[in-house]
């Protein structure tokens, strides 16, 4: 039954001394999960243009990749970049294409929930025109016809802002609203003296133009001036001859202007699902092109949205440690717990470390109670005995040896215990040789 009472008492002991450490670590893990990602969804939803164009092609090749990753990417096609930016502010898209320096672009720069991922490809500006000379500046087209794009495209407003900055009035009655195919045909029938196209190298309509009889494309010769004015723009250079060896078109290098195909998110798109986003967009955009190096893009070349953090990091860094190694919803999951589990093995470490510590004072504090009682009896006999109070003296005495053999000590701490047992019998001896004494002092 001692046993047992013991070891009750022992494990209420350590109960005493665990709970401040549970407490402690409970606060730690509320204040830790504040700061744990929620899981990733798993479905995304990108708008890009129509389903002929090169966004919706490289939607379509992101899908694939984060289908191996577990991830839906859902994809909407669109009338343009200003759809895909209402789209992403009233929260109908998590990801959407921009192209750079359209006019709806840069009214959304404030848009402080909106971020940029970067660029992921040129888009070349061409400038067709029928004409006997060579043209290379935009501002010798003054009173021609030019095709500009429909209103409210992306190509428009981008057209309207490079022609303004050559004294060409937005609202010139020579600005015709066709784009396309359209604006193609109209050129190669003399309806217009030029057209607008921003579109990749492949698209069907500039492969119709730059082998059309009569049609000129443009060399911008102030190509370096427009990248300084305009940031979104960048200089490039399409070959004499890539077009057809055979034929040596074009048959001459031709400078041309470009503006990006930009990734834009919401700013509340899971961090994960960004860093595999980003992945992809390598995967797709990073190999060399027309215009382009190995590993050129994704870049972040247009400014008109911040760049996210998220994506600071991956161009610094590369993708997040454990996703190199890890399949993707394990190594998301890990990320979690080592958020969570960090702070509070912080916290456990040295609260484990005084733990012992704080369980040998707890113990060890039930004999010096004792201690105390002894000590202040053994102070009053020395300093102060009376002897017609000894038996007041020994019960005091036996009071402290009952209160001793009372505490139930774990077997590791005895031999404190046996060391009060001895203090008390040398101070009962002090007490019989003082009483000795008295006993003497009377008879003489």
């Amino acid at each position: 039954m001692k046993k047992l009472r013991a070891k009750f008492v022992s494990i209420r002991d350590l109960l005493a001394t665990a709970w401040p450490i549970v407490l402690v670590t409970a606060i730690g893990f509320v204040v830790a999960y504040q700061f744990v990602q929620p899981a990733p969804p798993r479905r995304m939803t990108i708008s890009t243009g129509s389903d002929s164009g090169a966004y919706y092609a490289y939607a379509k090749r992101y899908a694939a990749f984060l289908a191996d990753k577990g991830i839906t990417l859902e994809i909407k096609t669109s009338s343009g970049a200003q759809e895909n930016v209402e789209r992403l502010k009233n929260g109908e898209a998590d990801i959407a294409f921009v192209q750079g320096g359209i006019e709806e672009a840069l009214k959304a720069e404030d848009e402080s929930d909106l971020r940029s991922l970067g660029s992921v490809s040129y888009e070349p500006v061409w400038v067709f025109y029928r004409s006997e000379y060579r043209l290379d500046k935009l501002h010798q087209l003054s009173g021609k016809r030019i095709a500009v794009g429909e209103e409210g495209s992306g190509i428009r407003g981008f057209a309207l802002q490079l022609l303004e900055a050559n004294e060409i009035a937005a609202n010139s009655k020579n600005l015709v609203p066709a784009a396309g195919l359209g604006a193609a045909e109209a050129l190669q029938q003399g309806q217009i003296d030029a057209a607008f196209i921003v579109a990749a190298q492949e698209a069907p309509v500039v492969q119709v133009m730059v082998r059309s009889p009569g049609v000129r494309v443009m060399s911008f010769s102030q190509a370096d001036a427009y990248t300084r004015r305009f940031p979104f723009l960048s200089k490039i250079v399409l070959p004499r001859g890539v077009v057809d060896l055979v034929r040596d078109t074009p048959p001459r290098d031709t400078v041309l202007l470009a503006t990006t195909a930009n990734v834009i998110v919401r700013d509340d798109l899971h961090p994960a699902l960004i860093s595999q986003l980003l992945q992809a967009m390598s995967e797709v955009n990073g190999k060399s092109g027309f215009f382009q190096r190995a590993g050129e893009f994704p870049a972040y070349k247009d400014l008109s949205f911040e760049l996210s953090d998220e994506a600071k990091r991956y161009y610094k860094s590369g993708p997040p440690f454990l996703q190199r190694y890890l399949p993707f919803w394990i190594a998301v999951l890990v990320e979690r717990l080592f958020v969570l589990i960090l702070p509070i093995v912080i916290l456990l470490l040295p609260l484990l470390k005084i733990a012992p510590s704080i369980y040998s004072w707890r113990v060890r504090s039930k004999i010096f109670r004792s201690y105390g009682d002894l000590k202040f009896l053994e102070n009053e006999l020395r300093q102060a005995y009376d002897s017609t109070r000894h038996a007041e003296y020994l019960t005091r005495l036996n009071r402290i040896e009952e209160d001793a053999y009372s505490r139930n000590i774990p077997l590791s701490f005895s031999d404190l215990f046996y060391t009060l047992r001895v203090h008390i019998n040398l101070v009962r001896s002090v007490l019989s040789q003082l009483e000795a004494g008295s006993a003497v002092a009377r008879k003489t």
